[in-house]
């Protein structure tokens, strides 16, 4: 009797080895379409909303893909984020069992059997942990549903382990949204694990009533309800001048105390003369130019000495170029901070503008905003009683 061809696309179910022995905690698994669709900011919005709700909450990020080093344990930085605002009150290694470094996928794929019972075993024994004495957990992913499939980990599959259902966060509009949560949720629905709702992100005000009503028909074919629509925030967009240094390698040469904290609004490249460059000179926006451009550089200067409270968020001279000792100093005489950096404007600037800006535990103005986001646009009830809470 023949056979048709095996798909090659079709992969095999691997079953799952170990499950979490705490059962009886309420949990959901926070996933997203892609990277940096605005997980993290929900969730941190999330759980500021479930402890209004559950007196005892608990957090971990099974698998993490950006972290830091805390007490000799590689932990994601989206959990050291949360527990630093929220003070979660476990061990911080549980919170974040597994980061995944350079070279964990091959390592992996040389022994994935020998490999795989190990990470079930230490993602369950931290969600155990975590949950302990806990009412409600909130388990955040990476990426989108796929993501950690070449290491048998996928997010929908870390979802079965965990026992927990799922919503998906995905950009607002209304054909692309149906679309991906659709391709995410047949992921979540192949191994078995009930998409119980979706909340679509960075969605303009006039624009937030229009796709709720058509992206909301087209959820509902899908049997996805629509939870909430968050507006766009651009002061969640924006860089600091600490997070710009550090991203295009600059050093300080006029550094103000906790300028670093400074939001920065808008980029102006000084590519035009003195007089022209004065009607940028605003608070929020920074000035990028060669570090011979002393006329612009005294323009900047002699505009902050007349109207300190108005200057600009700070100065970008490029080409690793220092001013003359003489501007320097005057430099030092404004509340201007001024870093230099490597490269071209048209390189710098661009570095600047690709940028994709996350919330840090210093980002103290961001919290009340993403807070207030979600207790205004998600109906938390409604993800409860999907969850049958």
């Amino acid at each position: 009797m023949k056979t048709g061809p095996t798909n090659p696309f079709t992969l095999p179910a691997t079953p799952l080895l170990r499950a979490p022995t705490n059962r009886s905690t309420k949990r959901v698994f926070v996933a997203a379409t892609r990277m940096n669709d605005g997980k993290t900011t929900t969730c941190l919005g999330l759980f500021a909303a479930l402890q209004s709700v559950f007196p005892r909450v608990g957090f971990i990020k099974p698998i993490g893909q950006r972290f830091v080093e805390v007490q000799g344990h590689k932990i994601d930085e989206d959990s050291v984020l949360l527990d630093t605002i929220y003070k979660v009150r476990v061990p911080i290694e549980s919170m974040s069992p597994l980061a995944i470094d350079s070279s964990f996928t091959r390592r992996y794929l040389k022994d994935p059997g020998a490999m795989l019972p190990e990470l079930e075993d230490t993602i369950c024994r931290a969600f155990d942990r975590v949950s302990w004495e806990k009412d409600f957990t909130l388990i955040e992913g990476t990426g989108h549903a796929g993501v950690g499939s070449v290491f048998d980990l996928s997010n929908a599959r870390v979802a079965k382990l965990l026992g927990s259902k799922a919503i998906i966060v995905c950009p607002g509009g209304i054909g692309r949204p149906v679309d991906e949560i659709a391709l995410n949720k047949a992921l979540f629905d192949r191994v078995g694990v009930e998409v119980v709702g979706a909340i679509l992100n960075k969605v303009e005000p006039d624009r937030m009533e229009m796709i709720a009503d058509y992206a909301g028909r087209g959820l509902q074919r899908l049997g996805v309800p629509l939870l909430g629509i968050l507006p766009v925030q651009q002061v969640l967009a924006r860089p600091n001048l600490d997070q710009i240094l550090k991203h295009i390698g600059g050093h300080w040469l006029n550094n103000i105390p906790a300028a670093g904290s400074t939001r920065v609004e808008r980029l102006v490249v000084g590519a035009m003369t003195a007089a022209g460059l004065t009607k940028h000179l605003h608070p929020g926006t920074v000035i990028i130019t060669p570090g011979d451009r002393v006329d612009l550089i005294k323009a900047s200067i002699n505009h902050a000495k007349k109207t300190p409270r108005q200057s600009v968020a700070g100065l970008i001279l490029t080409n690793d170029i220092d001013p003359q000792s003489t501007v320097c100093d005057q430099l030092r005489q404004t509340n201007i901070p001024v870093m230099t950096a490597a490269g071209e404007i048209f390189t710098v600037t661009s570095k600047i503008n690709a940028m994709t800006v996350k919330t840090q535990p210093g980002d103290a103005d961001k919290i009340p905003v993403i807070k207030r986001l979600i207790h205004e646009h998600v109906g938390i009830d409604s993800l409860l009683k999907a969850m049958d809470c």
